[in-house]
């Protein structure tokens, strides 16, 4: 019982509470650089959605795992970063909103992707296929409470609020 309290209510709230923190140093100029100059998110999509994947495969010649955890590294491999690589750029301090946005994008993305390398990786490894499906509304929703709200919420309190938003930065960061 307790884990579903965890699982459901405080982790999400968590990833809620960070996320605000880290767009409280953003700007709306920080994500209309990314669409001016695409070439750093087509890069990170490439890498993430593509490359990724590939060199999972790659390893798994290298280390020779037992089938069923070839499978399971697969599926590692083709699984976004999610909103813990957001704030480890921001701690890093690097390009908070092409995180953002590649978290975002990538979310989408692998709901379409991640059945496909699973499915591959099952006829690969262990010689069977299943229909896989992932949720695309409700990992939409989840990517908008977690991610997209949270950020846009501490954009607009830097917007409106500078002096407030610089104040929480600091502790937040």
């Amino acid at each position: 019982m307790q884990a579903d309290i965890i699982t459901t209510t405080l982790l999400p709230l968590s990833l809620f509470v960070i996320m605000l923190g880290v767009g409280l140093s953003l700007t709306p100029a920080d994500f209309t650089r990314i669409l001016r100059y695409p070439k750093a998110m087509v890069a990170g999509l490439t890498n993430q959605v593509v490359l990724l994947p590939i060199i999972g495969y790659l390893l798994l010649f290298v280390f020779e795992l037992p089938p069923a955890m070839a499978v399971g590294f697969m599926i590692l491999a083709a699984c976004p970063g999610g909103p813990t690589s957001n704030l480890i750029t921001h701690v890093a301090r690097g390009d908070t909103a092409l995180s953002i946005t590649l978290t975002a994008v990538t979310s989408v993305v692998t709901v379409f992707t991640i059945p496909l390398v699973t499915n591959w990786s099952l006829v690969q490894f262990l010689g069977e296929s299943q229909d896989i499906r992932l949720p695309l509304l409700p990992t939409i929703g989840r990517i908008i409470g977690i991610t997209l709200l949270p950020v846009s919420l501490g954009m607009l309190v830097r917007q409106y609020q500078t002096g407030l938003a610089l104040r929480l930065e600091r502790p937040a960061r």
